[in-house]
């Protein structure tokens, strides 16, 4: 009897074993290393589990995710990187930690210029680096032309973050690319020398610099106004968006700078088809609205149509210079910053 009963335990253990073996990986993950803030990435997580059941497990960081996937190596649990500002995109690609894919989805729904010529890469969303000028002492049309800011009737006018942050720095990249290395340090020393403090703040704290009267000029990511104007926790940063209007600069020539948000699929990753569906989710309508109306962010898909908060910004023309030349010439923009003292 004894000897039956193993038997049973041993026959049950064997065949049943791949049953258990099934429900524990039954669920489907991904797992995401996001230098984007929670509340402007999350929900989109939350909708891509409603819509393909998949589960998204994520590390949020504020810096350290590059020598996190180094250290880690083969053994990283990660699947998807998703980070701001094409220069931090080109770290991870220089690092050989990005892996290239091929989706006909990406492919369709993101243009060229936002894209790694070599898919190890995607912008999911796009703002504009604009000039924000004070409302009651910039007339309309003073400004029209990113070179503006160089104009000597500006010193004393301007406030900026400093040079050296990647959003600042990719600007100057664009200005590289449109008047080489010896214009570039030309605009870059008349920006300084009309600079009416010393660089400092994010961006918002530039906008504050307007309202206070300290300065009439700043350089600003286009949602940190959408940010400011609907800010229900801190209603003081709503007076900083009244004060200012929006200029969308170089509009009878190259366009716009803008800079993008973006991910790629990591080297390692062990769940690579659902961290490529995580991708392609981002671009699909359902969550490109969501980058719109919940983050002020223009979408990169070009079917979209914008929120009415951003239409109420105005149309304007994008640089479409591709965005891996601006992460090359960004170490130029780079030493120039460091030279005029940006």
């Amino acid at each position: 009897m004894k000897k039956k009963n193993l038997f049973n335990i041993i026959f049950l253990l064997i065949f049943s074993w791949p049953f258990f073996n099934l429900s524990a990986y039954a669920e489907e993950e991904v797992n995401v290393y996001s230098y984007r803030q929670p509340i402007l990435i999350d929900p989109f997580f939350e909708e891509f589990t409603k819509s393909t059941g998949i589960k998204v497990n994520v590390l949020h960081a504020k810096k350290g995710l590059l020598e996190r996937l180094l250290s880690e190596g083969a053994n990283t649990p990660a699947d998807l990187v998703l980070t701001v500002d094409i220069s931090r995109l080109k770290q991870f690609v220089d690092e050989d930690v990005l892996i290239s894919i091929e989706s006909s989805v990406l492919k369709k729904n993101i243009p060229s210029h936002l894209r790694d010529s070599k898919n190890r890469w995607f912008a999911l969303s796009k703002r504009a680096r604009i000039v924000a000028v004070s409302k009651e002492r910039v007339t309309d049309g003073a400004i029209n032309r990113i070179e503006d800011l160089a104009d000597p009737k500006w010193k004393g006018k301007i406030c900026t973050r400093p040079g050296s942050h990647a959003y600042n720095r990719s600007l100057l990249a664009s200005v590289v690319a449109a008047h080489g290395e010896s214009g570039a340090e030309d605009w870059a020393k008349g920006l300084v020398s009309n600079l009416a403090r010393k660089p400092e703040g994010n961006d918002r704290a530039q906008a504050k610099a307007i309202y206070e009267g300290v300065c009439d000029i700043a350089v600003m990511n286009t949602y940190y106004y959408g940010k400011m104007k609907f800010n229900e926790k801190n209603p003081e940063q709503k007076k900083w968006a009244n004060a200012i209007n929006l200029v969308f600069t170089n509009q009878n020539d190259r366009g716009n700078h803008i800079n993008v948000a973006g991910g790629g699929v990591v080297k390692y990753s062990k769940n690579k088809d659902n961290a490529i569906a995580l991708l392609e989710f981002l671009t699909t309508p359902q969550a490109q609205k969501l980058y719109s109306s919940m983050n002020y962010e223009y979408p990169v898909n070009p079917t979209m149509t914008l929120s009415n908060e951003l239409k109420s910004w105005g149309n304007f023309k994008e640089d479409e210079l591709p965005i891996e030349k601006l992460a090359e010439l960004a170490p130029i923009a780079q030493k120039i910053i460091d030279r005029v003292g940006w």
